[in-house]
């Protein structure tokens, strides 16, 4: 054994308790492939999750074409799914349930079942060499996605093949990281089903807009950190929680009347209006009291995402309220003193930009959608009045991200 395998097992053992602490299914598949990375030294990788008979991706990263954006930026979004068959490198490993390793992709030999498809490389101008393709499953066999790591490098920075030793840390992190992805698994299927009841109870909040509200929250937040300079240990904990408790942003609807819940036309009175407001409270409600952090910043986000900036009661909603003045046979939020400015929690400020764009170019029983370029410029507009303007700045830095969010979870038909 080499001398610094002992220090990468250490380092292993660290990145495992920090796996263990990450409750969101996808800000783990992320962490995964960029823990893997690090640990053998690759320039590049993916990250796949089975869907039915394909393989969909969650994640790319790329060294090398990173180092060409600049500070802050990320790569593009990508987004693309493939069937699951022995003839794509990642369809082999998922049907096998074996490990992969090639040691030079443009020279697999003929007899093998799998062939390198080069379309990528020569769109983004890249080259593949070595690639070590790992199944992360579960102790009954269930899939839960393929690792895919790409391009070794030695410590001159050339692309080298998979050394054994760099095989077995990938094999030892990955049993851990199954661990850690199992939890998550069974957190996300929890929270999809309670997510699914609200869906049942008010069809425009349909799952693919939540699930759209919390990939742009996550994508806001991530650039809000870089331009704030957030501690990195207060960034991680902050973006996992925040990708699972933007979802509940309006799980209070169901405690509303399907009476005034799926009224379409005509619009609503000013009573209905205000019992309406009330699934704000309601939502709060379900996550008292809070007894964790995702509890309280869920909470916070329920209570908190249509109160305005510049505090205009008339306009936002709730305000300054406390949920033991709300009842839910009373029905009716209260008058209270508005909540302005950095007053609302950031949580919040993040899920109103987030939650507004959506609804604006997304069709609804009561309106046709906006173009995404409309949408844009209405959350630009009303930076400072109804949007924390910090917000808005980085929600408009990460426009291509948000955009290729939108194409990659479409409404169901």
């Amino acid at each position: 054994m080499k001398k610094e395998q002992p220090d990468k097992l250490q380092q292993i053992i660290q990145i495992e308790r920090e796996l263990g602490e990450i409750q969101d299914f996808d800000v783990l598949l992320e962490m995964i492939l960029t823990q893997t990375r690090k640990i053998v030294n690759a320039d590049a990788g993916s990250i796949y999750i089975p869907e039915g008979n394909n393989l969909k991706i969650k994640y790319g990263q790329n060294e090398t074409h990173l180092k060409e954006l600049a500070p802050g930026q990320k790569l593009p979004y990508t987004y693309f799914t493939f069937p699951i068959n022995e003839k794509q490198i990642c369809g082999y490993v998922a049907l096998t349930g074996q490990p992969l390793s090639i040691d030079d992709c443009y020279n697999i030999p003929e007899d093998k079942p799998y062939k390198f498809n080069k379309n990528a490389d020569i769109t983004t101008d890249y080259h593949t060499k070595s690639m070590y393709t790992y199944p992360l499953k579960m102790a009954n066999g269930k899939l839960l996605g393929i690792l895919q790591i790409i391009n070794a490098k030695d410590e001159h920075g050339n692309f080298i093949s998979f050394s054994e030793e760099a095989k077995l840390l990938i094999s030892h992190f990955a049993a851990s990281a199954v661990q850690a992805l199992q939890h998550a698994y069974l957190t996300s299927s929890m929270v999809k089903r309670m997510l699914k009841m609200a869906e049942f109870r008010d069809p425009k909040e349909t799952y693919p807009h939540v699930e759209r509200v919390s990939s742009y929250s996550l994508e806001i937040y991530d650039r809000y950190a870089f331009n704030h300079n957030i501690p990195a240990a207060e960034f991680h904990r902050y973006r996992d929680t925040l990708k699972i408790a933007a979802k509940f942003h309006d799980v209070g609807k169901v405690g509303i009347s399907d009476v005034i819940l799926k009224k379409t036309y005509p619009r609503f009175t000013e009573e209905e209006r205000n019992i309406m407001k009330g699934h704000t409270c309601i939502g709060a409600q379900l996550f008292e009291p809070p007894e964790s952090f995702l509890d309280e910043m869920s909470q916070e986000i329920a209570l908190h995402h249509h109160d305005r900036w510049d505090g205009d009661i008339s306009k936002g909603y709730p305000g300054k309220i406390k949920l033991s003045d709300f009842t839910i046979k009373d029905g009716i939020v209260p008058k209270c003193e508005p909540l302005s400015g950095k007053d609302i929690p950031l949580s919040a400020r993040i899920v109103a930009v987030a939650d507004v764009f959506d609804a604006l170019s997304h069709k609804r029983c009561y309106k046709e959608s906006w173009s995404i370029d409309e949408s844009f410029a209405e959350i630009q507009n009303n930076a400072g009045t109804q949007f924390d303007p910090e917000v808005v700045l980085a929600f408009m830095q990460v426009k291509d991200r948000i955009c290729s969010i939108q194409l990659a979870i479409p409404d169901e038909d």
